[in-house]
């Protein structure tokens, strides 16, 4: 079993990928990145920018790393933490079906499709998954 991505798509992924949230200050990413990688002895398998919201993005083993501002970032630490799927569709019915409040509707993300939920016990979850833009892959 191979506990860190080898490769950017994860429509073939068995079971979700739990990320740990980490947040960055602006100009911190290279040092974030140094660090998990020397601590989990794995690089880093994403670098994504978000300009869309004014972040910037990396995973490095079960860390996910969120660079931006104070006032950038704050929206998203009210998440507690991201599941990387195979395919937001069939979650986002589970969900619905069991009662769970989706916060944020499915929407394109730098990676592929992301989507929040709410659980009924008050957990908040992004689930997300990614699909390779032409070029990218190992």
């Amino acid at each position: 079993m191979t506990l860190w991505r080898t490769d950017p798509d994860s429509s073939h992924r068995t079971e979700p990928r739990v990320y740990i949230r980490a947040y960055v200050p602006p100009g911190g990413m290279e040092d974030a990145i140094a660090f998990y990688e020397r601590l989990l002895g794995t690089p880093v398998d994403l670098r994504a920018p978000y300009p869309e919201k004014g972040l910037s993005i990396a995973t490095v083993g079960a860390f996910l790393l969120i660079e931006g501002d104070e006032e950038t970032v704050e929206p998203f630490r009210a998440t507690h933490g991201t599941l990387l799927v195979d395919d937001v569709t069939g979650y986002h019915d589970r969900l619905v079906a069991a009662g769970a409040e989706i916060t944020d509707p499915p929407v394109e993300v730098p990676t592929g499709v992301g989507f929040t939920a709410r659980h009924p016990d008050g957990t908040v979850v992004e689930y997300v998954h990614h699909r390779p833009k032409p070029g990218e892959g190992r």
